[in-house]
């Protein structure tokens, strides 16, 4: 279900169930608008419109002919000191599915209505409690699949991505404050700032606008996590590598080449990072149909993949004819734990020595995918990241503009031209805050949220 913001009206009551499906110890129904109190008064039996903001009250939650559903807590939250700025009551039940739908029916026939997807952080965004970088973060912390990604999102919530927005746009607004002086008093031989000097902010500033801009990979990759496709030749390994990976029986393990006739994928946890991990069918030269299929989905797999694990038999090393990318590619030589054998020379960097039988080296190779994946250095976790392709077009448009402004300073083109390149700038990074943003940007974001958040 899409999220059209137009339908909305300000201080609407709105309701939702704010805990996951399911059951569990308890559920949140959380209502929030001008009638959250009057909707929550019909369905607790304490006066609901009497208690103070922040507080917790115990007693019995009720239908609109007086039949009680459940024992509950109700948490007032009164305007402007919520998390929508609207008056907010969250009634706790038993969080059965049965008794959760039935709470959440009675407050609908109380007078609210049905919340959309992202509609109390809508409320929050319309509202002034938060800007659109925070209320797109609310989304990724809860979307995170490692730590790294919650760690990146956390940044975004706190506000880091909104105060590096902000700190650019008053630096463009100076620059522009400057250019509008040359204009206005062009024969009072004021001095302001030098052309120098201007060209030399302009350069630092588009230099930070960079960074920024190019953290976008980085914040992909540890939003949507990584591939990580295992290939070698029949038997070397690769089924019992990735049940080592995994931590449980995932792959069927054999003596016999050939068990695994198709792709075998798994999420998994690695170095802190989330990967998606396939198993592919032994590569080797055959006329099985079926087979044949397989090795050729295990070679486009390969390509596809983000990093490749070589397998190799540490004692009977089988040489398959594939070129894989020497930067994303690990070299593994398996079966480390029975006698010594032969390895090949091979233009690969990384290689590791494991025993996926024993267990032997993995914490190695879980070191050396994390060197691989982020060539050694992997972003600080304090440093602010994008993730958005929102945020990274913008930024990407706002660099355009500023460029042109530093150019046009060095050919001596007139101040009145730069200043309009320099509102330009200001426009598309008022976007990624939330300025200037039209209904349709709005209306995609916050459908992506869930229901009751």
């Amino acid at each position: 279900m899409e999220f059209n913001h137009r339908s909305y009206e300000k201080g609407q009551t709105v309701a939702a169930v704010a805990t996951p499906p399911g059951v569990g110890g308890i559920a949140v129904i959380r209502i929030a608008g001008d009638d959250a109190l009057a909707v929550a008064d019909q369905i607790f039996s304490g006066p609901i419109h009497k208690y103070e903001s922040h507080t917790v009250h115990f007693g019995k939650i009720i239908e609109g002919d007086g039949k009680i559903i459940d024992e509950g807590l109700a948490v007032v939250m009164k305007n402007p000191r919520s998390y929508t700025g609207e008056d907010t009551v969250e009634i706790h039940c038993h969080g059965g599915t049965l008794i959760t739908r039935k709470v959440l029916d009675a407050a609908l026939k109380a007078g609210a209505r049905a919340a959309l997807p992202g509609e109390f952080t809508f409320k929050a965004f319309q509202n002034g409690k938060i800007d659109l970088t925070k209320a797109e973060a609310v989304q990724q912390v809860i979307a995170s699949k490692s730590e790294l990604a919650w760690q990146a999102a956390e940044n975004h919530l706190e506000g880091k991505l909104y105060k590096k927005i902000s700190t650019f746009q008053k630096e463009l607004t100076e620059i522009a404050a400057i250019l509008e002086a040359w204009v206005d008093f062009p024969e009072e031989g004021l001095e302001f700032a030098s052309k120098e000097e201007l060209c030399s902010h302009l350069e630092d500033l588009i230099k930070s606008m960079s960074a920024l801009h190019g953290s976008f990979h980085d914040g992909q990759s540890l939003k949507s996590g990584f591939s990580l496709c295992l290939i070698g030749a029949p038997n070397v390994g690769k089924s019992s590598l990735m049940n080592a990976l995994c931590g449980k029986e995932r792959a069927i393990v054999t003596n016999i080449p050939g068990t695994t006739r198709d792709l075998l994928e798994e999420e998994v946890q690695l170095a802190g990072l989330q990967f998606r991990l396939i198993d592919t069918a032994g590569i080797r030269v055959t006329d099985e149909v079926i087979e044949k299929e397989g090795v050729r989905r295990s070679e486009k797999a390969a390509q596809e993949a983000d990093l490749i694990l070589l397998v190799y038999d540490h004692n009977h090393p089988t040489h398959i004819e594939m070129t894989l990318p020497e930067k994303r590619t690990i070299v593994i030589w398996n079966k480390i734990d029975l006698k010594e054998g032969g390895k090949l020379n091979l233009p690969y960097p990384h290689q590791v020595d494991v025993s996926a039988k024993e267990g032997t080296g993995i914490d190695l190779l879980k070191q050396e995918i994390h060197n691989v994946i982020w060539q050694g250095t992997p972003p600080s976790k304090e440093e602010v990241i994008i993730s958005s392709e929102r945020h990274h077009q913008a930024l990407g448009e706002a660099i355009k503009a500023v460029e042109v402004v530093h150019s046009g300073l060095q050919t001596d083109i007139s101040p009145e031209f730069l200043i309009s390149d320099i509102r330009l700038a200001l426009k598309e990074l008022g976007t990624i805050i939330g300025m200037n943003i039209t209904e349709e940007v709005l209306s995609t974001i916050f459908s992506k949220f869930c229901v009751g958040k």
